[in-house]
């Protein structure tokens, strides 16, 4: 699997790409941000971000896609922009009917470092660890998509496998009923 992970922000929209499956060695693929300048108007802003994450959809043709879940944050504009920024990263990966999955900050915390409180520092060296890198990829916004790629690999795949078997199983059961109700109209 390769996950695409965007951590969404309107001055720099954190991507990270990485390859991997739950048993299996990551392997980091790239990282870097999409950047659109405070003094533009916020058009044009969403319209960049939108180029830029085209470009990484390309180059990089991810299997699935993580944003961070955008929350409540002190400053509204802050978090009206951010959550702008995740709409943008959603409608691309739609647009090329790739999955998408958001996670929480504390989800990508407990995920990469076994706490949903820990601070970037501890994240970006268990992201450093677990892709057996020199150093966290920079900026800190590209650290952080890299660690939502690596926690839906390790969360998302999991959840993809228990909604195929309860898709399955579902499929099934609709099979019996419709056999059953079927043998009983042919006995009438």
């Amino acid at each position: 699997m390769r996950v695409l992970g965007v951590d969404p922000g309107l001055t720099r929209c954190g991507i990270g790409v990485v390859d991997g499956a739950i048993g299996q060695p990551l392997a980091f693929v790239a990282a870097g941000v999409v950047r659109t300048p405070a003094e533009e108007e916020l058009p044009r802003r969403l319209l960049g971000i939108e180029q830029g994450l085209e470009e990484w959809l390309d180059t990089y043709r991810p299997t699935a896609v993580a944003v961070e879940r955008v929350f409540a944050q002190h400053n509204l504009s802050t978090v009206m922009g951010t959550a702008q920024a995740a709409a943008v990263a959603m409608t691309c990966a739609a647009r090329r009917e790739l999955p998408v999955a958001l996670h929480t900050p504390s989800e990508v915390k407990a995920a990469i470092s076994g706490s949903g409180r820990a601070d970037k520092t501890q994240v970006g060296g268990m992201v450093t660890r677990l892709l057996r890198l020199d150093g966290p990829p920079r900026p800190a916004d590209a650290a952080d998509a890299v660690a939502l790629a690596i926690c839906h690999i390790w969360r998302g795949g999991a959840h993809a496998r228990v909604a195929k078997a309860q898709e399955e199983f579902a499929r099934k059961v609709e099979s019996a009923r419709a056999a059953r109700h079927y043998g009983q109209g042919r006995h009438k």
